[in-house]
């Protein structure tokens, strides 16, 4: 059957139609309230004037469709369907995860906020979706401080009822104590009254309670209660103050602007609450061939797949969307009340549409500027190193080992100077001499080159060392016919000393840059666009190592005199290290301290000291600082000793994660095949749990980066 007959057999019903080039591969997902006058009107002359229907039909060779009862349901698997197969025609959010929410589930005793990225129909409330994680996190931290839910988990909570001590939260403010009944029912429960109002943006009608309150508070003689009353309306003010008024309507709203150069589309989100802005959020689109009522049926389709009842009144939009019934149907069902999409053509609606559309044309003018950035940097690589093409997409290898052991190797791409962590990769080296960093190379070259066809070849492949490194990633090459781009990046070592970072009076030496056949490495300006740019993926693959290899290295040393101890299990060595903050500490801590930490009762703290204290009666045990890293791995003397320094204090997270993914999967430690959760990175924690690169091991030992493939 071709592929018109089976359009004309296609069932008029709602659905889900998928076109498919003729390797199968899916180009566009598409949903329809008839199936078969929908897939039609494609082929139909002036049926569908959209740009990029020509182009699609021309590439079209299949069609697929699932029969959906509804067009709402048909919206939701469009969503998925997305995600899944990733289509060319279609527009996708950068982060496969749904935003984040927030969860107050107001038939807890005592309710708490808590973070979540799907609404579930539990009877709770639900708040977002929130576009910014950054700004998500800043916000609740300061809500907190407004007003102080618990945060704790129901284990905790418990363990501090039992105990009758609040925990440090309350110290800093930010706990009102339930745990211990230093808040009555009643308080706590205006606690969580103020906090629905602040997030659903009724800022004056929070004010107003806080002010009847504080008086009634005053004309009681609660003068205490009226003070701390009195404090929370200036926070909230100070607040509401920072938030932009942008409508002389107390009104909620979701505004929609969109820019557009060429393929490039920046889609800029205005979250306006009570008539004032409390958040924006950018998105960017590289390609694009869809029009804006396409474009935004996509892309609202996937933005509020993850929301819950906490919704705006209105969804504003620069051109009517696409099934925009659908939408409604799905928005209305969430919110619990009509939800109205419209593309205003005046007013003061229209103004915050233009808003919204200035706001995204400065985005798109400075991310094209950052582009012409790296275009020239790209343009210069490829002339000063007689590259055979422009480097568009790189890949960065680097080798680590610990003092001769423990090693481990990274891969990092980067796509027009940007890194595709989707493409990222960790490696365990199996089989070559963990002390001999050629043979290590060499054998992630082989793993990585038996997938050449499955995996595309970089325009250039970079590895970070000198002209030895660089010639094993030659060999590698040349043994399998492949013509790649090739190059080494290293410092220039002083002679007095072995590490290529050690500081001299005329301060860092220059980088040098090794290519094939050349004998002397080429020295590239300091201010070059191109070798900022190379040291940027350098250090990039750096840091990924390094990082891998220090989560092995705490989860092999400091877990295993903790597992020793008879009667800890995991969850106990969990609570250990997240409350003492490190094995030193756990190992030093007096029997009341251990009796102290949340989970563990005197007859476990008397044993875990009776354990060192017998541990130190042999001169056993490990030792409680972990091996310092090594200078040549690329660290200054300087960094390794902040490395040093700060290994131990990041025991506690790396060993949760370890012991939480372990006593999931039941680890096989000689095998080696573990699947874990890597930590997060200093880095990561300090923006707020942002991004986190989370890292899955493999069978073979390769690691992949959320959203990529894993290696054999």
């Amino acid at each position: 059957m071709d592929l018109a007959e089976k359009i004309e057999s296609l069932p008029a019903e709602p659905g889900v139609y998928l076109f498919k080039n003729e390797r199968g591969k899916v180009l566009y997902v598409g949903k329809a309230q008839n199936l078969r006058s929908r897939v039609r009107s494609y082929f139909a002359a002036g049926g569908d004037g959209r740009p990029q229907v020509p182009h699609l039909v021309e590439r079209a060779r299949d069609v697929e469709v699932l029969v959906l009862p509804t067009v709402k349901d048909a919206l939701l698997l469009e969503n998925e369907l997305i995600k899944r197969h990733r289509p060319v025609f279609n527009v996708r959010l950068r982060d496969d995860k749904q935003y984040l929410v927030l969860r107050l589930d107001p038939g807890e005793a005592w309710p708490r906020l808590q973070l979540v990225r799907r609404f579930a129909d539990d009877g709770a409330s639900y708040f977002g979706p929130y576009t910014s994680s950054a700004a998500m996190y800043e916000s609740l931290a300061n809500l907190r401080k407004l007003f102080p839910l618990r945060s704790c988990t129901e284990g905790t909570f418990r363990d501090h009822v039992r105990r009758g001590r609040p925990c440090i939260e309350y110290e800093m403010k930010r706990c009102a104590g339930p745990c211990c009944g230093l808040v009555t029912e009643q308080e706590y429960a205006s606690l969580v009254h103020g906090t629905t109002l602040f997030l659903r943006g009724r800022s004056q009608e929070l004010r107003d309670e806080l002010r009847d309150a504080m008086r009634r508070a005053a004309a009681e003689e609660r003068f205490e209660d009226a003070a701390r009353l009195r404090d929370r309306i200036e926070a909230v003010e100070r607040t509401v103050e920072r938030q932009q008024v942008v409508s002389g309507r107390a009104v909620s709203r979701d505004v929609f602007g969109v820019a557009r150069e060429g393929g490039e589309v920046e889609l800029q989100v205005l979250a306006v609450r009570d008539g004032r802005l409390v958040g924006t959020a950018s998105h960017a689109f590289s390609e694009v061939a869809l029009d804006d009522g396409a474009l935004l049926a996509s892309f609202l389709g996937q933005y509020y797949a993850g929301a819950g009842p906490d919704l705006p009144a209105e969804v504003l939009t620069p051109a009517p969307v696409e099934d925009e019934g659908a939408l409604e149907a799905l928005l209305r069902e969430r919110a619990g009340r009509g939800v109205r999409i419209h593309a205003p053509q005046r007013g003061p609606g229209r103004e915050l549409v233009e808003l919204a559309a200035t706001n995204a044309r400065l985005a798109l003018e400075r991310r094209l500027e950052a582009r012409e950035s790296v275009d020239a940097a790209l343009s210069e690589l490829k002339d000063r190193l007689g590259l055979a093409r422009l480097p568009r997409r790189v890949e960065c290898y680097d080798v680590s080992t610990l003092q001769g052991s423990l090693a481990v190797a990274s891969r990092v791409v980067f796509e027009d100077g940007r890194p595709r962590k989707a493409d990222y990769r960790r490696y365990r080296i199996r089989q070559a001499a963990a002390g001999d960093d050629y043979d290590c190379l060499r054998e992630v070259m082989r793993r990585r080159l038996d997938r050449v066809e499955s995996e595309p070849l970089p325009d250039l492949l970079v590895v970070d060392g000198g002209r030895g490194q660089l010639a094993v990633v030659v060999a590698a090459l040349r043994d399998r016919g492949l013509q790649v781009d090739a190059l080494g990046i290293a410092k220039e070592r002083d002679e007095a000393s072995p590490s290529p970072r050690v500081k001299r009076s005329g301060g860092l030496k220059a980088e040098r840059v090794f290519l094939p056949g050349r004998k002397d490495p080429v020295a590239l300006p300091a201010d070059s666009r191109g070798l900022l740019l190379l040291q940027r993926v350098r250090d990039e693959a750096h840091r990924f190592a390094i990082e891998f290899q220090r989560s092995l290295r705490h989860r092999a040393g400091l877990t295993s005199v903790l597992e020793e101890i008879p009667g800890v299990g995991p969850g106990k060595r969990r609570a250990l290290l997240r409350t003492l903050g490190s094995l030193r500490a756990v190992r030093e801590a007096s029997v009341e301290q251990l009796a102290a930490v949340p989970g563990l009762s005197a007859r476990d703290a008397a044993m875990i000291r009776a354990f060192f204290d017998g541990l130190d009666a042999r001169g056993a045990g490990p030792p409680l600082e972990p091996a310092p890293p090594e200078l040549d791995a690329g660290l200054s003397v300087e960094a390794a000793a902040a490395e040093t320094a700060a290994a131990e204090a990041g025991a506690a997270a790396a060993i949760a994660a370890g012991e939480a993914g372990a006593s999931a999967r039941g680890v096989a430690g000689e095998a080696g095949r573990e699947r874990a959760a890597e930590p997060a990175s200093d880095a990561d924690a300090a923006r707020g749990g942002r991004a986190q690169e989370a890292t899955r091991e493999d069978a073979g030992g390769e690691a992949r980066a959320p959203g990529g493939r894993p290696d054999a």
